[in-house]
């Protein structure tokens, strides 16, 4: 079923240069996209390609509207307003809601009106689905997991004890949440386990990527706020705080007892030693490691090839004075002509 391009323009509060009555069913780049399709453009380096693309509407900024050979869908930011109209023209099957006869429920637990729960899933004792939910194949809910309504959980996603899930979360297949944390004390023998007693508290509209770990508190829950998106393979140790809106790329790492505020964003193999507190609106670009607080709000950071520690210790210990060095050798510098020219 198609939309009409006008349509679309009116619903999210954009203008519009040619014809409204044109219909999309699909997306796509501009490059492969042909008839009834939508396509966007974000970056200015893709702009050759609008004049040829065969694109029934593109959704752009002003300055390149009159450059779309189809219907341009004027919009402030492109690929936020695409995001959206593509959610509508791909919208996430959800399959028919009941229960299937080859899953597994305990007495105990509770699968809301109108939630989905596929074939080999297994749900514990005080466990909860909320209404409007699916679970995928295959998925583990534990003793007291609750999550909440228009939830999608993919299939074999681990939820183990004592996890509580918002609405509309997705978390997609492989993921684990609620294992232990990496508890453990040095004995006269070897290392020995710390119990693990805390779950895993996660608010409304997270995502959570394909085989990451969310780690169970070692006492006090584990926390991700509202609107956190995780991409895949990503690792949250125990008892992180990780604040409201923020993102993740691909194999983070985040040791236990890190506390990261609100509309932050690592970029990917990136990461935190423990016991950090990073505040809101903080950028980590890709496989940079931070090893001390940070306090101020901005972008960081910075790669370092293994070292020995201390030559690695002394290497950063210089590295970080490079800068007034090289100030204080411009100034000796701007002395000595001065001194030669008198």
């Amino acid at each position: 079923m198609g939309l009409k391009v006008g349509e679309l323009a009116v619903k999210f509060g954009c203008s519009i240069v040619g014809n409204p009555d044109a219909e999309v069913d699909h997306v796509a780049t501009l490059r492969s996209a042909g008839e009834r399709s939508l396509s966007f453009l974000a970056n200015p380096a893709y702009r050759k390609y609008l004049p040829e693309s065969e694109a029934t509407a593109v959704v752009v900024a002003e300055a390149h509207a009159d450059v779309v050979a189809g219907a341009a869908i004027v919009a402030q930011d492109p690929y936020l307003i695409y995001a959206r109209m593509a959610r509508m023209l791909h919208p996430r099957q959800a399959p028919a809601a009941g229960i299937h006869t080859a899953a597994v429920i305990d007495a105990a637990a509770s699968v809301s009106e109108g939630a989905s729960i596929a074939a080999g899933v297994v749900i514990d004792a005080g466990a909860s689905v909320g209404a409007g939910s699916v679970v995928g194949a295959g998925t583990y809910f534990g003793p007291g997991t609750k999550i909440g309504r228009d939830c999608w959980i993919g299939p074999n996603v681990t939820l183990m004890a004592d996890v509580h899930l918002g609405d509309r979360c997705v978390v997609h297949p492989g993921a684990v949440i609620g294992s232990d944390g990496f508890g453990i004390a040095r004995g006269p023998e070897g290392w020995e386990p710390v119990p693990q007693v805390g779950g895993v508290r996660i608010g409304d509209d997270v995502d959570v990527g394909a085989c990451t770990s969310i780690d169970r508190g070692a006492i006090e829950p584990t926390i991700i706020g509202n609107g956190v998106k995780l991409d895949n393979q990503i690792q949250i140790g125990h008892n992180c705080i990780i604040g409201e809106h923020t993102v993740m790329a691909g194999m983070v790492g985040i040791a236990g007892s890190t506390t990261i505020g609100s509309n932050c964003a690592f970029g990917g193999n990136s990461g935190t030693t423990g016991h950090l507190t990073i505040t809101d609106g903080v950028v980590i670009t890709a496989r940079c490691t931070v090893t001390s607080d940070i306090e101020t709000a901005g972008t960081y950071g910075g790669v370092f090839p293994h070292d020995d520690i201390r030559n690695h210790q002394r290497s950063v210990a210089r590295f970080r004075k490079l800068d007034t060095l090289a100030r204080q050798v411009k100034a000796l510098e701007r002395a000595l002509a001065d001194k030669d020219n008198s």
